[in-house]
């Protein structure tokens, strides 16, 4: 007979939800300047969060997809990684991306829907941001099988949520990556919420992370709101990875604070008193402030002065953003091919002379 405990998974947590150390506990080999950077990002990102879902409201950007409650999960993964590695994003990782060096001028203007906003700076390894559901899964599966092919040791990590693992797309990339032992990580966060699904109506496995048993792969599942946790997770992953051991799925288990985007109304189907509990007793920034706090590294006047450093930093990225000159509607036909064929040039020049009409963008 069927037993679903056959199928074992490992969770790992470091740090309880009030910031204290397990007893079993080996934690990651980070110096007390790396502990407080991560703190420092973890901050910067939340008041970046903040920051946009104002913006949206105020009609600055456009629709916006919050990841307040997810620090932990995107900033502990992205600082194990060394700058040649790749990042394919979903809409809801701007914090990973940023760690991982994307401007933060740039993401504004991504927001605000500027053409220019989608393009990665040169030298940085971060795909555009892919909206279809997954995808981003089969691209990370062959940029890693590439890097395998060219005797490179760059390793490629695709972020998405718990509701992509529905799609084909995630199961089809999980297969070519296991076959090809190619140096990828498949990071699941997993907030509950697949805009109003709920984790049960995704899924009848215990976890996510034991669907790697069915590809041959590792799976872990990881307190994705303990940050110290998700890097030491990472960490192993990508050692893996790089050492030609194959691919990697892990579950961060993590809880979207806010709604799904700012085109949402999570109040018509999560309850108030969820929210309330995961936000109190299990936000992933006060438990990392307490632990940082009882090393003597973190203070409130500290924090503070964070918040005004930060704070200002945003402020300038985004007054810089909206000096920015507005894209127009015919520079759109410049991005859709690397060299224009016949027919969208002809379609650029019908749409220009329809813009001097109308003396508009």
């Amino acid at each position: 007979m069927y037993d679903e405990n056959d199928l074992k998974h490992e969770f790992v947590q470091l740090l309880t939800e009030d910031g204290t150390v397990k007893e079993t506990a080996e934690l990651p080999n980070l110096t007390d300047e790396q502990l407080v950077d991560m703190y420092e990002w973890m901050v910067k990102m939340r008041l970046f969060d903040e920051k946009m879902l104002r913006m949206q409201r105020q009609g600055r950007i456009g629709t916006y997809a919050p990841f307040s409650g997810q620090e932990a999960a995107q900033i502990g993964s992205a600082y194990a990684l060394r700058k040649h590695d790749w990042i394919f994003p979903s809409y809801r990782e701007m914090a990973a991306c940023m760690v991982h060096g994307y401007p933060m001028k740039q993401a504004i203007l991504y927001m605000k829907g500027h053409l220019q906003g989608g393009h990665t700076p040169e030298g940085l390894n971060i795909f555009p941001v892919q909206i279809i559901i997954a995808g981003q899964t089969l691209h990370a599966a062959g940029c890693a099988m590439a890097a395998k092919l060219k005797g490179e040791d760059d390793i490629s990590v695709s972020y998405f949520g718990d509701g992509a693992t529905s799609q084909g797309d995630f199961h089809e990339a999980l297969n070519i990556a296991a076959v090809n032992k190619a140096p990828v990580i498949f990071f699941c966060q997993n907030n509950h919420w697949a805009i109003s699904v709920p984790l049960h109506l995704q899924t009848a496995s215990q976890t996510i992370a034991q669907k790697a048993v069915a590809y041959g792969m590792k799976g872990v599942q990881v307190d994705g709101n303990d940050i110290l946790a998700v890097y030491n997770v990472m960490q192993e992953a990508v050692k893996r990875a790089r050492n030609g051991e194959g691919p990697m799925l892990i579950e961060a288990v993590t809880y979207r604070q806010g709604p799904h985007t700012t085109a949402d109304d999570p109040t018509k189907y999560r309850d108030v008193k969820e929210v309330k509990d995961w936000v109190e007793n299990n936000d992933p920034l006060r438990r990392f402030h307490t632990f940082l706090q009882e090393k003597g590294l973190m203070t409130e006047v500290k924090l503070e002065q964070l918040r005004e450093r930060f704070n200002e930093e945003i402020e300038q990225a985004v007054e810089e953003a909206e000096a920015f000159k507005p894209s127009t509607t015919d520079e759109a036909f410049d991005y859709v091919y690397d060299k224009p064929h016949k027919l969208l040039i002809e379609q650029k020049q019908e749409v220009q002379r329809m813009l001097a009409a109308k003396g508009g963008n």
